[in-house]
């Protein structure tokens, strides 16, 4: 084999690694500061761009000190109730979805942690392959050592779709509600939670039976 191709063959090798060198860098800088922009923003970007639509970016960063208790601890009753006991990995959770899999005879879905949804949400796509999920699993113990639980928290809540266009808390309480996210209740909060396995589909007004089902998880959590 030639010299030049396999220099270009060992320089896509190491692409996915330097692909995961970069997203460790990137954790770094999320430590403190706001991300720019998020994969799943680019990707709504981009497809509304290709329908021949304008695209939708409606959000607003606010400090989690200025967001209602209610909204994080609603997301972490809906996402991941073992959210503050694991390290990344819910490792009960994915148990039961694997049994539950192969009761349905189907590939295994959900059991992902608000810190692997978060990695999603950052560096990739809403759209599931094997890569995407390699990643996520190999992220998932430096962005918990370098992040932490409230920064992960903080980060999720402002950078998470809501509905169409709409990212993060405060831009969710201003289209949903026409409040500030400082202001959302325990209702209002649990109602957003309950959007978000669908949110290009569901509004806080329609879920109402899963907003109870929330607010007596948070009740059971102590909140």
């Amino acid at each position: 084999m030639a010299r030049p191709l396999r220099r270009v063959l060992f320089g896509l090798a190491l692409l996915p690694l330097a692909y995961y060198v970069l997203c460790v860098a990137g954790l770094v800088y999320l430590r403190f500061l706001p991300p720019l922009a998020t994969g799943v923003q680019v990707q709504r970007s981009i497809e509304r761009l290709v329908q021949g639509e304008r695209p939708l970016l409606n959000r607003r960063w606010r400090s989690i000190d200025d967001i209602s208790p209610h909204l994080p601890r609603a997301v972490v009753a809906a996402e991941d109730s073992r959210f503050y006991q694991h390290r990344g990995f819910d490792w009960e959770e994915l148990r039961r979805a694997r049994e539950q899999a192969e009761a349905r005879g189907e590939p295994i879905r959900g059991a992902s942690t608000l810190t692997q949804q978060l990695i999603k949400n950052l560096y990739f796509t809403t759209h599931r392959n094997p890569v995407r999920k390699a990643y996520e699993w190999a992220l998932t113990p430096p962005t918990e050592l370098i992040l932490g639980k409230d920064r992960i928290l903080e980060l999720y809540v402002n950078v998470v779709e809501f509905g169409p266009g709409i990212y993060g808390a405060e831009a969710a309480a201003r289209h949903h509600y026409d409040i500030r996210a400082a202001d959302l209740s325990r209702h209002q909060a649990a109602s957003l939670a309950a959007i978000l396995p669908a949110p290009l589909h569901r509004t806080p007004q329609a879920m109402g039976w899963y907003t109870n089902i929330i607010q007596e998880r948070m009740s059971r959590m102590g909140w």
